[in-house]
């Protein structure tokens, strides 16, 4: 697919919805399609954030790896984004992304995007107020996870 449709494509992505189309256009230069099939994993925790991830279609699995079973802590689809992380040293994914479902997705290499950010404060600062909020949510789900998990009152 053309760098122009994958323009229109960003342009209309809900969390992208309102850029201007220079800043559509910026960040489709960093972008390429890709796929995931079934049970892939496309990042562990520990790896560098150095793709993030606009899933066009299907379901991916954020997980906390460990104790022989990962724990979902949210499940991800349609016009969602994989891997904040890229945003914010030291550049490290947080937990693991497994595709639930063969996905369709934008990935969006990091060290571009920060460099175009670098040279365009305006379009670093409008990724910025879309970022933050994504990833106060992310946290605040995985809280609510653990609570899930342990109970406010364990000691385990």
């Amino acid at each position: 697919m053309a760098k122009k449709d994958l323009e229109e494509i960003i342009a209309q992505e809900p969390f992208f919805r309102g850029l201007n189309a220079d800043f559509c256009k910026t960040i489709a230069r960093c972008g390429k399609h890709v796929r995931f099939d079934k049970g892939q994993i496309i990042y562990r925790q520990g790896d560098p954030a150095d793709t993030f991830y606009v899933i066009r279609h299907g379901y991916v699995a954020l997980e906390f790896p460990g104790g022989g079973r990962a724990m979902v802590h949210q499940t991800l689809h349609d016009g969602d984004l994989a891997n904040a992380e890229w945003l914010v040293a030291p550049y490290r994914c947080l937990w693991d992304a497994r595709a639930v479902a063969a996905t369709v997705a934008i990935a969006l290499d990091a060290a571009c995007l920060r460099g175009k950010c670098d040279d365009d404060h305006d379009l670093g600062y409008e990724l910025m107020k879309r970022f933050v909020p994504l990833v106060v949510e992310r946290l605040s789900h995985a809280k609510l996870q653990a609570l899930d998990v342990y109970g406010e009152g364990s000691t385990t």
